[in-house]
């Protein structure tokens, strides 16, 4: 089974979790176990300040019932439309002396979202909310850190440092010093390699005694071709056939050799005979290919 939801899932999930279903229900619409489904949400949820209508996000416990104006200790209002401070942009959430914060219970239970809660619309306190499109975005970043950059913290880059560094010096190579403390690295030679590339220990590969020392590779240089210039072999008769595509008609010349010259000997011969205006008529515009010619028979 795929680690990786696709976004039809995710928006399954976020219907699911909308009509209040659980997560054994989600997980069987899926096809996926139930513990796939807690861990996407557990994971990718994430928390909303915000409120409804007039009312911004405000998590006072009193914020129901008060009238208090002018917490903020000022005449200068910065919100003078309101009419109480309750519906000013959090401001009596940090000045009033009376405020203690509430927190929605709710939120830290089975389904730990606010997505099915019948109050989501009319609620000005912190929500959770699963989000198929931010989890999505989520997933993406994460699948795409993963496969970039170094999977080691910066303890275990330093304790690998503290390790290389003092045996590099004496003048050990990393494929001998891998040998050796395999089981201190835990990692392969092969990493190693590329944290010292990226410079992430004490030492470049200059200091390393064998990875100097070896010559680029020889490659084979290309054989590059000039079309322009072919190389044709005369062979017997062949035919040159010229096509006219408005009137669907081909003619055919039959020519001693497969060479250039015997094309031009016969385009000067239809100059000729037709004459130049005529000629220019006919062909306004010639275009040739390149195609491999059949000699014809002997006895032909």
């Amino acid at each position: 089974m795929a680690k990786f939801l696709p976004y039809e899932d995710r928006l399954e999930i976020k219907s699911g979790l909308k009509e209040d279903l659980t997560f054994t229900e989600i997980g069987k619409k899926l096809g996926r176990d139930r513990t796939t489904i807690t861990k996407e949400i557990r994971n990718y949820a994430v928390e909303q300040c915000t409120g409804y209508s007039v009312y911004p996000h405000n998590v006072c416990k009193y914020r129901k019932g008060c009238k208090r104006k002018k917490v903020c200790g000022t005449n200068e209002c910065k919100h003078p439309m309101v009419t109480t401070c309750r519906q000013c942009e959090r401001l009596c959430n940090r000045y009033c002396e009376q405020f203690e914060e509430e927190v929605c219970t709710s939120r830290f239970k089975t389904p730990y979202v606010c997505n099915g809660c019948s109050e989501v619309k009319k609620c000005t306190l912190t929500k959770t909310i699963y989000d198929a499109l931010e989890a999505h975005r989520q997933a993406s970043e994460k699948i795409a850190e993963s496969r970039s950059g170094i999977l080691s913290t910066e303890g275990e880059i330093v304790r690998l440092n503290e390790i290389l560094v003092p045996l590099i010096k004496q003048g050990q190579s990393i494929h001998q010093i891998y040998l050796n403390n395999k089981d201190e690295l835990t990692c392969s030679e092969n990493t190693l390699y590329n944290y010292i590339d990226g410079s992430l220990f004490d030492v470049r590969n200059i200091d390393l005694p064998r990875k100097v020392k070896y010559r680029p590779r020889y490659k084979k240089p290309e054989l590059k071709v000039d079309r322009g210039c072919r190389v044709r072999s005369k062979g017997g008769k062949v035919l040159l056939t010229v096509f006219f595509v408005e009137t669907s008609l081909m003619l055919a010349f039959l020519r001693d050799a497969n060479t250039s010259k015997s094309v031009i000997d016969i385009y000067d011969e239809l100059y000729h005979r037709l004459g130049g205006q005529d000629f220019r008529k006919l062909f306004p515009i010639i275009l040739t290919d390149y195609a491999e010619e059949k000699t014809m028979p002997k006895n032909s």
